[in-house]
């Protein structure tokens, strides 16, 4: 199943900020498309003549609802081939070629451990699937903390939405931290600030998953390793 490729329907777009879109895809041919939250996709899109050249995989944003449809939140890259084409030539009724899912970026079972969801940008999708998930199957856990990094207030992805989230879901908290807003009364700075002081009086047992861009996810495995975490208890799912 993994190496079939469908044709997606898109369904619906919406802008989510300045520079992402959310895009709903539904599989005609499948009945259900069921995947693990944290999982991903693959498109080929028409826009080189070599096909590892063609693919862009994204991970699913919404988490697995019984439907044949599913979301992807995408940011427009400055001279990205990929996600230029999908900004520019893909509206609700065009077909996308895809395969998947894919990955085993995955929550780990069962959830006894602290859980530390890190990303920056649309690295926030596979953990809005995975708090979704936990959440619609009352799945018992552990504190979780999601720490999503952006620049701005306006660069914030599902915000009400996590919000909301957070006041529902026992023991989740939504914690967004920007790096150069001035008006902000939350978090300022990195992520990294942010689960060091979580854990800064004690070591407890904990998994880190990490979702963004290389430069976030380096630091962060090195700076958890020096808390004295042993590298297998970090996930990564690079973006870019």
């Amino acid at each position: 199943m993994l190496d079939l490729w469908h044709t997606g329907i898109v369904t619906k777009l919406v802008d989510e900020t300045h520079n992402t879109r959310r895009f709903w895809i539904q599989v005609p041919d499948m009945d259900r498309f069921d995947f693990k939250p944290g999982q991903f996709v693959t498109l080929d899109l028409p826009i080189h003549e070599k096909k590892n050249k063609r693919w862009r995989s994204y991970s699913i944003a919404s988490h697995p609802n019984g439907s044949n449809e599913f979301e992807l939140v995408i940011v427009l890259l400055e001279g990205g081939l990929g996600s230029t084409y999908l900004f520019n030539e893909i509206k609700v009724g065009s077909e996308l070629l895809l395969r998947g899912p894919q990955g085993i970026f995955v929550l780990p079972e069962p959830l006894d451990k602290e859980l530390f969801l890190i990303c920056t940008g649309t690295g926030i999708a596979p953990f809005r699937s995975m708090a979704h998930y936990i959440h619609e199957h009352q799945i018992p856990h552990a504190p979780i903390h999601l720490i999503f990094g952006v620049r701005y207030q306006h660069d914030l992805l599902y915000a009400q939405e996590l919000q909301q989230l957070a006041a529902t879901l026992p023991n989740f908290n939504y914690i967004p931290t920007l790096s150069r807003e001035e008006n902000w009364s939350g978090r300022k700075g990195y992520v990294h600030s942010v689960y060091e002081e979580i854990l800064q009086n004690e070591k407890r047992p904990a998994n880190f998953f990490l979702c963004g861009w290389k430069a976030m996810i380096d630091e962060a495995k090195q700076r958890i390793q020096a808390m004295g975490y042993d590298r297998h208890a970090i996930h990564q799912e690079l973006y870019g």
